[in-house]
């Protein structure tokens, strides 16, 4: 190991600092911690909704006063972070309601910030939730077939983010994939004198089949084709790190890398490269496999989770997003 000095044998035995807990925790090398944790949450219109996510155990799409309720339980356990995703009362072609000023995202935003002014609110800038096709962009059908147009798309995504931000949003956090776009945000929230607004960015978001209940959770499946146009390849590392810097240069202030467990190299690669503030998304499937496989008896739910958390810190991320947040800080303060 180079860098390391590792005495010969007998001197050397690792074992002598595993003999117990209070051993283990006096030399280990990552923690997980609380305030690294990040809550996804799913606002619909209504009140008093409740509407469970059949392929997500323990997910919710909430209206407004419940999503209060999640929050306002989950701050007062230690999130310190929610990442809010919009389900609108109606969809079309040109996303209309991810910008509205009164939109479901939006009003929920003014209630978070008046109720838990001290609970850092992330909102997801994107249109696949809002298109009526389904989409991240706007979609054109021409001669040469159907295509994800990226320049009309990102007016759009920079309108959205900015009405996110004017609502009290914390963090903005595009996730679409479109080429350019958060340099499009960043000058847009300078413009309307929301400079000190932050951007964590998608930066390496991958076309994945991890993404699944997702779909369901935000009712978002595409319409037609798929997200492979935009999204990213997953055999692609070196054009991961090509986008992560765009990024960076165009203005974003945290970049992040999902989904999570497939891409742990990617998380380290990204963090040792440029240093910045780094998040990883457990994604849905990851979420769903270890409730499933624990509601089988298979697993230990706890021990999996926690296990699969701490891969995340020990790659390097600063940042975890999992639907798992409440019951990992549970079970840490045990």
């Amino acid at each position: 190991m180079q860098g390391h000095i590792i005495p010969s044998f007998p001197v050397f035995r690792p074992r002598r600092l595993r003999q117990s807990p209070a051993l283990r925790r006096l030399v280990s090398e990552t923690q997980l911690n609380p305030r690294q944790l990040v809550l996804p949450l799913f606002v619909r219109p209504g009140r008093k909704v409740r509407q469970p996510v059949g392929a997500m155990p323990g997910v919710f799409q909430l209206s407004p006063d419940e999503l209060l309720k999640e929050a306002t339980e989950a701050f007062r356990l230690g999130v310190p972070a929610i990442l809010l995703f919009g389900l609108p009362a109606k969809k079309d072609e040109r996303a209309s309601e991810a910008f509205a000023r009164n939109g479901i995202v939006q009003q929920t935003v003014r209630l978070l910030k008046k109720e838990l002014p001290e609970l850092l609110v992330i909102t997801d800038v994107c249109l696949c939730e809002y298109m009526s096709h389904g989409h991240c962009g706007v979609v054109h059908s021409g001669k040469k077939g159907t295509r994800i147009l990226n320049d009309p798309t990102l007016k759009i995504l920079a309108r959205t983010a900015v009405s996110h931000a004017e609502a009290g949003a914390d963090i903005v956090a595009p996730s679409d994939m479109m080429d350019g776009r958060v340099r499009a945000i960043r000058a847009e929230l300078d413009r309307c004198g929301l400079a000190d607004t932050p951007i964590i960015s998608y930066a390496a978001k991958f076309a994945s089949a991890f993404y699944g209940p997702f779909r369901e959770a935000a009712e978002s499946t595409p319409q037609f084709g798929d997200r492979r146009s935009y999204q990213m390849d997953p055999a692609n590392a070196e054009e991961a790190l090509r986008e992560v810097a765009l990024d960076i240069e165009e203005g974003a202030d945290m970049v992040m890398v999902k989904p999570a467990l497939a891409y742990l190299d990617l998380v380290w690669r990204v963090k040792t490269t440029f240093g910045y503030p780094t998040a990883v998304y457990a994604v849905s499937a990851e979420y769903s496999m270890i409730k499933a496989a624990a509601a089988r008896g298979w697993v230990d739910e706890k021990a999996i989770t926690l296990e699969s958390l701490l891969a995340m810190r020990r790659a390097g991320a600063d940042i975890i997003i999992t639907y798992a947040a409440r019951e990992a800080i549970r079970w840490l303060n045990e």
